[in-house]
């Protein structure tokens, strides 16, 4: 029943739309339109201006034909950059983007999938459960639109999240928690070539103190790296200040723990060694989750895909998305691939196999 042609042009219509996360308003608007025109329920909430975004988080109910616990449908509505001016083709088997932008698959791909099994619900009238969802803001900038969905207007226990890459048939249903530092270090001036020996070169001191410090790829469950690595000065000063913006991400909560005290603890005892003066912050950005893999929504989804021909994987992720933040705040989530292939980067592209499969999973799961 799904209508593959209204499902791409769904997804193109949308892609076109510039929505790099905090400028969100015109997808936004858009949705909650396009909701409404189908006679959904629809309410917008203010999150934007907690999260300093121009657009806000959008719901749709539907009350269930069926007496079912309710399930919410969830993904997000903005892009990471370059992601302003998108232009979108069909290239075999794929869609991808012309130009130097993302394709944005990540996640209008999840948004076109949820409203598509809507469509075809309204259009052929099918029974069933009560039906929630949520579009949200600024994902890519920390989870924030998730983390001010006004969880008072959800009833529901149970999540899928629509925002992983390649098949729905890979499950994930473990996500790692991470932790941002961002760390300042100032030293102490000086003429780099009259007395060079009287200062104290803050980028000496920071780069140190990160070639000590364990990176990229720590286990199975842990990672972390270094984004930021500024300082900038002229060449015949030492210089006094120099900043560095990391993460560290784990799947256990303790492994973060540690790999976020060591990485703090080579920026003190670097500062300690000579002489400079260390001022740093650690943000939660989000905590992990992992599910049972006999819980009751992990083997609906998986009895699902198979019954469809998939071979299906119970995964765990290396990031993020708003499954963290459902999961949290009790609200059970998987999270299921969309086709998204190489997201992130230019070379952005979407399988449309299963682009079309994940869809059909969300309209199984809706009427189940």
């Amino acid at each position: 029943m799904i209508n593959k042609e209204r499902l791409i042009k769904t997804f193109m219509d949308y892609v076109i739309i510039d929505s790099e996360t905090k400028n969100e308003k015109a997808i936004s608007e858009r949705i909650a339109k396009d909701l409404k025109d189908l006679g959904f329920k629809v309410y917008v909430d203010n999150s934007g201006e907690k999260a300093k975004s121009n657009g806000n988080n959008v719901y749709c109910f539907l009350e269930g034909t069926k007496d079912l616990d309710p399930i919410l449908f969830s993904a997000h509505m903005d892009t990471v950059t370059p992601g302003v001016g998108i232009e979108p083709y069909m290239d075999g088997e794929y869609i991808k983007s012309k130009g130097d932008t993302i394709l944005g698959g990540d996640d209008k791909s999840g948004i076109a999938a949820i409203i598509e099994a809507l469509k075809v619900i309204k259009e052929n009238n099918l029974p069933h459960g009560p039906i929630e969802v949520v579009f949200s803001i600024c994902e890519e900038g920390g989870l924030l639109g998730a983390k001010y969905v006004e969880l008072d207007k959800l009833k529901s226990k149970q999540a899928v999240v629509l925002d992983s890459g390649n098949s729905p048939s890979k499950i994930v249903i473990e996500a790692p928690g991470q932790n941002n530092i961002h760390a300042k270090v100032f030293g102490k001036p000086s003429h780099a070539g009259g007395n060079p020996e009287d200062g104290i070169s803050a980028i000496m001191v920071l780069a140190e103190a990160v070639i000590n410090m364990k990176l990229l790829r720590i286990d199975e469950e842990t990672t972390a790296n270094i984004g930021t690595f500024k300082a900038v000065g002229v060449t015949n000063i030492v210089s006094p200040y120099a900043e560095m913006i990391a993460e560290a991400r784990s799947r256990s909560g303790e492994k973060l723990k540690q790999q976020t005290e060591h990485m703090i603890e080579c920026l003190e005892n670097a500062c300690k060694k000579y002489g400079a003066k260390l001022e740093y912050n650690v943000t939660e950005k989000y905590s992990s989750y992992a599910l049972d893999p006999k819980d009751e929504l992990v083997e609906m989804a998986v009895k699902i895909c198979e019954n469809m021909g998939m071979i299906v994987e119970k995964v765990a992720s290396g990031g993020g998305s708003d499954a963290n933040i459902y999961n949290k705040n009790g609200i059970k989530s998987i999270n299921l691939g969309t086709g998204m292939e190489l997201a992130h980067t230019t070379d952005e592209k979407l399988y449309i196999e299963d682009f079309v499969s994940v869809t059909k999973v969300v309209l199984s799961i809706m009427t189940r």
